[in-house]
Formats: structure tokens, sequence, C-alpha cells
């Protein structure tokens, strides 16, 4: 069987990228400066330390060598719920650290939900991933990335028309 990281990574790789699901991924992933981290965190206070460390880490190193960090967490914040709960505890955390408008965080979690959605909708695997996982990203890079791609505000709708036009048993094949 896979483990966690490398499970992770083929998604990145096959979803992420393959169906260009988020065009600033491929580039950085190319040039292996996404780095992928294992928390075996079984609470959400030990995995505010693994959050924590990484963050501190990206903080303290430029982002040629490592642009962002995708924190792995298979075995804590298993209920959706709860996830998007402990989203917005990391999200204070960025804040009360003084890096609000330098990082934010993406979320990912294998039954992931928009508001307004049913849990078989489509749009919902937009954001699903294998693992529930929180992607520390660098808002500069971001910015950056945003600025020169054209039509970004289609970004979402078109991941909705690609998905369903695979379709469920389409995507699950690719994953």
């Amino acid at each position: 069987m896979k483990n966690h990281l490398e499970i992770t990574r083929n998604w990145v790789e096959k979803i992420v990228i393959g169906l260009n699901f988020c065009p600033f991924a491929k580039p950085v992933f190319i040039k292996n400066q996404i780095k992928f981290v294992l928390s075996e965190a079984k609470n959400p206070d030990e995995l505010t330390k693994d959050f924590l460390e990484e963050l501190n880490f990206l903080t303290g190193i430029e982002g040629d060598d490592t642009e962002t960090t995708i924190v792995i967490h298979p075995f804590v914040l298993e209920d959706f719920v709860d996830y998007l709960d402990y989203v917005d505890y990391a999200n204070d955390l960025v804040y009360q650290a003084g890096l609000e408008g330098t990082f934010q965080i993406a979320s990912f979690h294998p039954d992931y939900q928009f508001e307004a959605t049913e849990p078989t909708d489509i749009e919902n695997y937009t954001n699903r991933s294998p693992v529930q996982m929180l992607h520390i990203l660098r808002e500069d890079t971001l910015e950056k990335a945003i600025k020169t791609y054209p039509n970004v505000e289609d970004i979402p709708s078109n991941n909705i028309a690609k998905l369903k036009e695979i379709g469920l048993d389409g995507l699950q094949k690719l994953m």
C-alpha cells in the first residue's frame, strides 16, 4: 500500500496538475519547490505544533528553495466540520504571528463540501484530496502568478466544467 506522502504527491501530479485545477502548481512541482510534510499528529494540539513548525520554516527561507508546504495529517481532523473549524484556527494563528498577507492556507479534505452543495455534487471534488491537509501558500508568489494568468476568476468554473465532463467514474480512475 502506498504511503500518505506518495498518495498526496500522486494526487497533486495527476489531479491538481494533470487536470490543471491549479494552473500555478506545475512550475513549483517541476522545480521540486513543494514541501510535502507528513504530520503524525493524533490531536489538534500536535497538529498545531507541526503547522507552526512549517510556518516558521517557510518564514525563514526564500521561495526559490521552497515555495509552499503541504502538511498532510491523516490521523487528525477526519471529520470535515472539525477540520473547517481547525482551518479557521490555523488562519488565526497566521494572523497572530503577524503573517497575514504573507501566507494563506488552502484547504483540502476527503469529504470537502462547499456551502449550498450536496455531498455528492461534483464541484466538491475540486477541493477533495485523498487525505486531509493544510496547504501553506506564499501570497506574494500567488499574486505574481495571478497577474500573469488570463481570466483567473474563471478557474473555479473551468474546474467544475472539467469535472462534469470527466464524471465521477473518470475522476476515480485517475485517482
